[in-house]
C-alpha cells in the first residue's frame, strides 16, 4: 500500500517547510488531499562568522504557509543541531574520516527532535519534501511492516540519507513528492502560483551557506602544512592539513611542478598522524581491489540481509555486496567489485531493488 498521500480529512500533518519548492508542494498536495496541514520551519545552527541565510529561508516558508492559508511554526533546534550534526562533522574530519552531515541531520533533527516535537503536539504525521516513498505491507503474522522505497525520480532519490529511519517513524511519515519527478513538482508549484515555484535547489551543507568546508573547519582544526606524495613516495607538493582533504579530491593542495597540460591529481590515500597525502593521476583508490570493511552503527529498517546491493554516495550506481554478521563484533561488508575512494566515516546504504534496507558507517 503506497503511503505518500492517504486521504483522511481528520488527520493532522506537520510539514517541515524548508523554504524550498519540494516541501512547499508537499504541503500543497496534503492540503488538497484533505489533511489538516500545518507548516513548521526548523531553525538550525549557523556559525556567527557565516552570513545569515536561515532568515531568508524562513521568510519563504512563511510566505508559502500564507499562500496555502495554513498555520505556521518555527521550531528552534539550533542547540541540538550544533551538538548532533556540527560537532559530529568537526570530530570526524579531525580524525581524518569522511562524515555525512545530511544523514545525521535526518537521524537526530528532522526525524529526531523535530519528529518528537510534532508527536508531542499531537500531530498524526510528519511530512517532508524528500524524494522517497513509504509502503506498508502485511507480514505473515498479519502485522504491518513499513518499507522505505526510492523516489520515482532516480536523479533526486534521497533514500541514501534516510537509512536510519525506524518502523515507528515510517508509520507516521509522509513523503508527498516521492511519487513525482522534479519537473512534476515544479509544475504543481506553478499551478498553485507558489512563491517557491522557480526557486533554485539548495546545494551543499545547509549551515555553510557560501563558505567552503575548509574555511569552516579551519575555525576548529588548525592549519598545519604537510607533504603531498606521489604513489612512489616522492614529495611533489604541500597541503594545509590532511584533515581537510577527502579521498578522490582533486583540489585543496599544491604541486611544485605543474603546467596547464598536467593531468589532474586525485587524493588516493592520507595519513593523519604523519600529516601526509598521496595523490595519483589515475582516478583510483588504494587499495584497488575488493576488500572487507568493518561497519559501525548498522541499522536495518526491517529484516537484515546478507546478499544485497549498496551505494557509498548519493546517486552512485548500486553494486552488489555481502554483509556479514560477526557474533559480538557487529557487521562487515564486502563489495563484489572495486569501489573507488572508500573512506572511513562514509555511509553505506543497502538496497533490494528500490527498497532501502538500512545502512551503516564504514570503519
Amino acid at each position: 500500500m503506497a503511503q505518500h498521500i492517504r486521504m483522511n480529512t481528520k488527520k493532522r500533518v506537520l510539514v517541515a517547510l524548508s523554504g524550498g519548492v519540494d516541501s512547499s508542494v508537499s504541503a500543497m498536495l496534503l492540503l488538497e488531499a484533505g489533511y489538516a496541514v500545518e507548516g513548521a520551519f526548523i531553525k538550525t545552527w549557523t556559525a556567527p562568522w557565516i552570513p545569515c541565510t536561515w532568515k531568508e529561508e524562513r521568510r519563504d516558508a512563511m510566505r508559502v504557509a500564507a499562500e496555502l492559508h495554513i498555520p505556521f511554526h518555527t521550531v528552534d533546534l539550533s542547540k541540538e543541531y550544533e551538538e548532533k550534526v556540527v560537532q559530529y562533522l568537526v570530530d570526524e574530519y579531525r580524525k581524518g574520516r569522511t562524515p555525512n552531515p545530511d544523514v545525521m541531520c535526518n537521524k537526530y533533527i528532522k526525524f529526531g527532535s523535530f519528529f518528537e516535537w510534532a508527536i508531542n503536539k499531537k500531530f498524526d504525521f510528519v511530512a517532508t519534501g524528500h524524494y522517497a516513498r513509504v509502503e506498508s505491507v502485511k507480514t505473515e503474522s498479519t502485522n504491518t511492516e513499513y518499507h522505505l522505497l526510492s523516489g520515482i525520480d532516480t536523479e533526486k532519490d534521497q533514500t541514501y540519507f534516510l537509512w536510519n529511519l525506524t518502523q515507528e517513524q515510517l508509520s507516521r511519515t509522509l513523503f508527498p513528492v516521492g511519487h513525482l519527478t522534479k519537473a512534476e513538482v515544479r509544475s504543481h508549484a506553478h499551478r498553485r502560483g507558489l512563491v517557491t515555484a522557480s526557486k533554485k535547489d539548495s546545494q551543499g551543507v545547509c549551515f555553510l551557506g557560501k563558505i567552503n568546508m575548509k574555511d569552516f573547519l579551519s575555525h576548529y582544526i588548525p592549519i598545519r602544512k604537510g607533504d603531498v606524495l606521489d604513489t612512489q613516495g616522492t614529495i611533489i607538493g604541500t597541503h594545509d592539513g590532511a584533515e581537510f582533504l577527502t579521498l578522490g579530491q582533486r583540489h585543496g593542495f599544491s604541486v611544485f611542478l605543474k603546467s596547464p597540460d598536467s593531468p589532474p591529481l586525485y587524493v588516493v590515500e592520507k595519513n593523519i598522524s604523519n600529516n601526509t597525502v598521496i595523490v595519483s593521476e589515475r582516478d583510483i583508490s588504494l587499495p584497488s581491489s575488493p576488500h572487507t570493511i568493518p561497519l559501525t552503527e548498522v541499522h536495518w529498517i526491517a529484516k537484515p540481509a546478507e546478499y544485497c546491493q549498496a551505494r557509498l554516495r548519493y546517486r552512485q550506481k548500486l553494486f552488489s555486496v555481502t554483509v556479514t554478521s560477526h557474533p559480538l563484533k557487529g557487521y562487515s561488508v564486502t563489495p563484489h567489485e572495486v569501489q573507488p575512494y572508500v573512506s572511513e566515516g562514509q555511509s553505506i546504504v543497502f538496497y533490494s531493488g528500490d527498497i532501502c534496507l538500512g545502512g551503516g558507517i564504514l570503519g
